[in-house]
């Protein structure tokens, strides 16, 4: 196995298309370690980006913000403009893994690794996230529910790399949540995880973005979903058709942790729950 520390993406992405045997990029580890481990993987290659100047950085700009794709969760909750302005995708963030998984995990690691229920990506497609990629030849911007094609599989050649996440700077009276459900209180992937985001107009939603995951092989989008709640306050009639709608795009699995009609159901009652949350932190009133 070869280890290769690049000081740029564009280093890096030369590395991973001159290698003709197994690649893997190494970020927070805590994926790619395990999977070592366990005799999951055997790299001809190791690409460390932590050595890339741009990657370890979360930059505030006029557009929003960019967060290196070697930036560890914990420094989220840091930074205090990001925690402000996007807090559901900060405590999205915080709830992968335990405290010492959190010193290491990112979210473009947690993106990559493209388990249906990350606990990240519904809230960052909420949000209006997209991953900046970086190619051995060209550049390229991808919205972040477009990332993920299936699970453990992504979009990226294998020349490509993820360098950052952008988030867009939140216009006014705008609020975010995630919610999840997990069998324990702790340390537990999803059952179903609902991603909502609103901005207000007069009291009123004008626009929203709802995101769910651990209900498709990807974390998806749902346009039916956010189109029940414009133009409303929230009202009961507006939660309900937000719940069916959520609830119509499912597809999920039946394993021990949940039933489809379980996934299902649950979907439509956090999706209320994280509603209401982000409509408040908006500056609504229900």
């Amino acid at each position: 196995m070869r280890y290769e520390k690049p000081a740029t993406a564009k280093e890096a992405a030369g590395l991973l298309a001159k290698e003709k045997g197994a690649a893997f990029l190494l970020g927070g580890g805590t994926d790619l370690l395990v999977k070592l481990k366990m005799g999951m993987v055997e790299p001809d290659l190791v690409v460390d980006v932590k050595h890339i100047a741009k990657a370890n950085e979360i930059q505030t700009t006029a557009k929003g913000f960019s967060i290196g794709a070697a930036v560890p969760s914990a420094r989220l909750t840091e930074h205090k403009a990001l925690q402000k302005a996007w807090p559901g995708v900060v405590e999205a963030a915080n709830l992968i893994g335990s405290d010492q998984i959190q010193g290491r995990c990112t979210l473009a690691g947690n993106l990559c690794n493209a388990s249906p229920a990350a606990d990240s990506v519904p809230a960052m497609i909420a949000a209006g996230a997209k991953a900046v990629i970086v190619g051995a030849k060209k550049r390229r911007t991808v919205p972040v529910e477009k990332v993920a094609t299936g699970p453990g599989q992504t979009c990226l050649g294998s020349d490509e790399l993820i360098e950052s996440i952008t988030l867009p700077k939140p216009g006014p009276r705008t609020g975010d949540a995630y919610l999840r459900f997990i069998p324990r209180t702790e340390m537990d992937i999803a059952v179903v995880g609902v991603a909502v985001c609103v901005t207000l107009e007069r009291g009123r939603v004008k626009t929203a973005r709802v995101a769910l995951g651990a209900v498709a092989p990807t974390a998806i989008l749902v346009p039916a979903a956010a189109r029940a709640l414009v133009g409303t306050s929230l009202d009961d009639e507006a939660l309900e058709k937000l719940a069916r709608a959520c609830s119509a795009a499912c597809n999920p699995i039946d394993d021990k942790r949940g039933t489809v009609e379980y996934r299902t159901r649950l979907a439509g009652v956090l999706a209320k729950r994280a509603a209401k949350i982000a409509f408040a932190r908006a500056g609504g009133k229900s």
